[in-house]
């Protein structure tokens, strides 16, 4: 095969990864020891966000390069809105790249966008292979968002993460000289909670270490929070009795897919590919995963879903024993990619090259002090005295319904969140207000807004907020005559402020 003069890429994208459920993030227990291992060899973040923690806008940021409120999809049945110039596919193609998107897609992106399409969904396969597959399948969708409390009673060899490596070893196997983009996207660690052994008993529920915040927690989180439990319980009366269950499929399902990401590092070593190929991996968002006595997601930016995993390996990235510091965003992928194959960032991309940083080149550490996500549909927030609706967010199914935590009630209103340092500050239309110290309230439990004593540190916050808001307002159309727009090197900013 000839030596291709473009680096192959790979994304790796897991569904509602939790960044700090892992060892490299002090986790006791060994749920990604391969993606801890590649970690090891390349650089990863530990400020890393997504853009908002809903699965299609954050998708949306990834491949455009811009947040939510550019891109205009704002909410999971929202993608006929997608506003771009060009998206990381489109980059690719144009530089000489084979295409693939192999799993979940949940974006605007079209089969007839890319050169390879083999989509899976939260139920399973689009296309199964075998009968046996097609019986897994079905199993997925009579559980409808569940946790199932017994172990899956098909072979690892059905399980999603295991039919898209082997779908994309025979991919890749097939390429030609032409180096190759691969958005390797798992459905998993999301809803339904479900594995087979021998990870159903990995992780044993009584093994598990306590989760830092109860369900008592949520008295002082507001209507959203607690709409979402109170709808979970509505759904599920055995709630509590799951929790536990869910935890231990959670960490279970994290390490059947670090186990089937080892098994695709294997097959691009044997393939001569490895050496050649930058490897992406990353979250759409985060995961309660037990914690304020919660699953899935919801409401509000905590730290539980705005922050992800975020690392890079492969030719030019300086391999770090430590992460790196810098506050960084899922928009930041694209306009990074496009460094590192010599293309050019499409007009409106909002995210910034983080290509120095991982080549070991100099960079304005000022940049990178603070980082920004966003959350909400629009409109006002909705209260307990609007008098809120289960039957609005229930998902029917076989054997009763599920819920849909991503509803009207805990996805309203407008927010707006700045972390900079050891602080976070979320602000919403309506003017309220939360700031955090993270150094000591790492749950946000102690709103601090509004007290004197921290009057400067909010001041900051709310001038770094402004900045953010100034600066992801969206570009696009530029002009097309008379005025030239100029745009920093980079997208760096904020390289001159201190």
């Amino acid at each position: 095969m000839a030596e291709n003069h473009k680096p192959n890429v790979v994304v790796i994208m897991t569904d509602q990864q939790r960044a700090d459920v892992s060892a490299r993030e002090k986790f006791p227990l060994q749920t990604t020891p391969s993606l801890d291992n590649l970690a090891s060899k390349g650089a990863w973040f530990r400020h890393a966000y997504t853009s908002t923690p809903v699965c299609a806008p954050a998708r949306e940021s990834f491949l455009t390069g811009r947040f939510p409120s550019a891109h205009r999809v704002r909410e999971n049945r929202g993608l006929r809105h997608a506003t771009y110039e060009q998206d990381l596919f489109g980059v690719l193609k144009a530089e000489g790249y084979r295409t693939a998107m192999i799993g979940k897609n949940h974006s605007h992106l079209k089969a007839d966008a890319v050169d390879e399409w083999f989509e899976f969904t939260h139920d399973g396969g689009r296309n199964p292979q075998s009968e046996l597959e097609a019986e897994f399948d079905a199993w997925m969708r009579a559980l409808n968002h569940a946790v199932s409390t017994k172990p899956t009673p098909f072979p690892l060899e059905c399980q999603a993460p295991y039919r898209m490596v082997t779908h994309s070893e025979s991919w890749i196997d097939s390429s030609s000289d032409s180096p190759f983009f691969l958005w390797l996207s798992f459905a998993e660690p999301h809803n339904p909670y479900q594995v087979p052994e021998p990870y159903y008993s990995m992780f044993p529920p009584e093994e598990i270490p306590p989760v830092t915040v109860g369900k008592e927690a949520l008295a002082n989180k507001g209507f959203a929070w607690q709409f979402t439990r109170d709808l979970g319980e509505h759904v599920y009366p055995e709630y509590d009795q799951l929790l536990p269950r869910y935890r231990a499929n959670y960490l279970g399902m994290l390490r059947l897919i670090d186990d089937q990401i080892h098994r695709f590092l294997e097959h691009l070593e044997r393939a001569g590919q490895l050496d050649n190929t930058i490897i992406v991996f990353l979250s759409d968002h985060g995961d309660f995963v037990g914690e304020y006595g919660l699953m899935r997601k919801g409401p509000d930016l905590p730290e539980v879903l705005t922050r992800v995993p975020m690392q890079f390996t492969g030719p030019g990235i300086v391999a770090r024993e430590m992460p790196l510091d810098a506050h960084v965003s899922m928009v930041d992928i694209l306009p990074t990619l496009c460094e590192a194959v010599g293309a050019p960032v499409p007009a409106g991309v909002q995210g910034r090259s983080l290509w120095p940083l991982l080549t070991g080149e100099d960079y304005p550490e000022s940049e990178f002090r603070s980082i920004y996500a966003e959350h909400g549909y629009g409109g006002l927030r909705y209260m307990e005295e609007d008098g809120a609706d289960f039957n609005h967010c229930l998902i029917p199914g076989p054997k009763g319904p599920s819920f849909d935590e991503l509803n009207t009630y805990s996805q309203s209103g407008i927010m707006r969140m700045v972390k900079k340092g050891n602080w976070k500050l979320t602000m919403d239309a309506e003017g309220h207000g939360q700031l955090y110290d993270l150094s000591t309230d790492p749950f946000e439990l102690q709103n601090l807004f509004g007290r004197g004593e921290h009057a400067d540190i909010q001041q900051d916050l709310m001038q770094e907020m402004v900045l953010w808001l100034l600066r992801v307002q969206d570009p696009l159309p530029y002009p097309v005559d008379k005025y030239i727009p100029k745009f920093p090197p980079k997208n760096y900013w904020g390289s001159d402020k201190k």
